[in-house]
This record gives structure tokens, sequence and C-alpha cells, in this order.
């Protein structure tokens, strides 16, 4: 996110640091991250032969935590062409009413492809990952990484933080961290950190359905802008055909949304 006629840096947001000896684990590491990236490569597969609608809302609040008034929203269907073809259709998309922010193409960029992070075996290269030890998240068994980028590429965006791997299906259940990349020198543009969870689909993939991020921007000139942003994913289908959609297994936050209380 940029500031209009302001430069704006975001403050981090820290999970605590909790106690486990990864050596004590007798966890095999590197074949845990082989088999779940592989389990990664074949969920994202699968999640593009399916349609959803993705909705997004940032507001801007007051040092209270209450909406000021400052929001932009969208919701848009993932859907096929009769012909097949995957895309995107604007449902919804109400005049935002931003003038302290923007949102920039790495933004987007983030909301397509970062926020729900798939960590996939030709993904693995790009990225130092390391074992952090196993934590229950939601009462699944999980084991933890840290995930950061060897190098970054201009024009190509990067996560950067932690992932929880269910130790069943070995596949992301969650994810903590934020977007990274190369910018302009001259650019001053700064992305919140954001945790993203999943749901299982159909009985076999994890599917994002919820991303929550709550930052606060420090602007150079002494402003502080606090921002809350919550995007749902919902109503997963499967397109099993030429214009036809398969109902089964759907997700849908109206009956399950997973609650972002208490996580850091």
């Amino acid at each position: 996110m940029r500031a209009i006629l302001l430069s704006a840096a975001l403050a981090a947001i820290c999970l605590p640091v909790w106690a486990a000896d990864p050596k004590a684990d007798n966890v095999n590491s590197e074949e845990v991250i082989t088999k779940f990236a592989a389990k990664e490569a074949e969920f994202r597969e699968a999640r593009n032969n399916y349609t959803y609608t993705q909705t997004v809302k940032l507001e801007v609040l007051d040092p209270g935590g209450n909406p000021t008034g400052e929001m932009w929203t969208e919701r848009d269907d993932i859907i096929f062409s009769p012909e097949g073809k995957r895309g995107e259709k604007v449902m919804w998309a109400p005049v935002s009413t931003l003038h302290q922010i923007i949102l920039t193409p790495e933004d987007q960029q983030d909301l397509r492809d970062v926020q729900p992070f798939v960590l996939t075996t030709s993904d693995i290269p790009d990225y130092q990952v390391d074992y952090l030890g196993r934590e229950k998240v939601d009462e699944i068994g999980c084991y933890t990484f840290s995930v950061k980028p060897k190098k970054l590429v201009l024009g190509k965006r990067y996560f950067e933080g932690e992932i929880w791997v269910d130790d069943r299906d070995l596949q992301i259940g969650k994810t903590y961290g934020k977007g990274v990349g190369t910018i302009k020198k001259s650019s001053d543009n700064q992305f919140p950190k954001f945790e993203t969870y999943r749901e299982q689909v159909d009985g076999k993939y994890w599917f994002p359905t919820y991303t929550h991020a709550d930052d606060t921007l420090h602007f150079k000139d002494g402003q502080n802008v606090h921002i809350r942003m919550t995007v749902k994913y919902q109503d997963y289908k499967k397109f099993v055909g030429r214009s036809t959609i398969q109902y089964g297994g759907v997700v849908d936050d109206k009956t399950k949304t997973p609650p972002p209380a208490n996580k850091k």
C-alpha cells in the first residue's frame, strides 16, 4: 500500500515466540518439506479447476479502532467461460472512499498470489525453509516452518513469514507473514502482515477461506493510519466439464468462518 502524497511505513505485527525444540522432535524436516511441497503442487492444480467468490474489504480505523468511513471493497467471481477458460468477473465494486492510501499493482498481486500462499515443489528452490517445531492450530497438529525468499527478482512477489503444515494431510493450513519484493527506490510502497486460514474442501485439499490483516501505517510526517483488511474465499465449486459446474464440496463462510480471535 502507498500513501497518497505521503510516504508510509507499516509497523510490524509480531507473533509470540513459542517454546519448541525442533531437534527434540525427531522429525525429518527435509522429508516433510518434500512431501508437503508435492501435496501443495497437487492442490494448486486442483484449485485451478474450482470456481469461487472472493470478497475483499479494506478500511481505515480511528485511534480507537472504529471505522472512519474510508473504505475499499470488492467482490469478484472466479469463473470459467463456456469454452473452459478461467477468468475473474467483478460482481460488486462500490466507489472507493480511501483518500489517505491507495492500492498499488503490488497489492493486487499479493491479493491474488501471496495471501493465498502455495509452496510447491517448483517453488522450493526460491525459498529458505527452516523447520521450527510442532504446534497445534485449532487442535490440529502442525509442523511449523519459517519461509523467506533466497533472493528477490524484480517484478516478482514473494511470501515471507511462517507456515503451519497439517501433520496428517501435509498441506498448509495457516500462513502468517507479508508480501515482499523489489520495488523502485523512490517508492515507499509498504505491505501489511496478514494471516490466512485454510479449510478442507471435498475431503481432500485445504483451500484458503479467510485472510485477515490489521496494521498501522506510520507516515514520515508523523501521521499514523490504522488499517484493517479481510478477504473471504467462499463457495468453492469444482469445474467438471464445458460450461458444467459440480455443486459438491462447498465452503461457505456463512456457516463456517475461521475466527480471527486470539490469532496473533
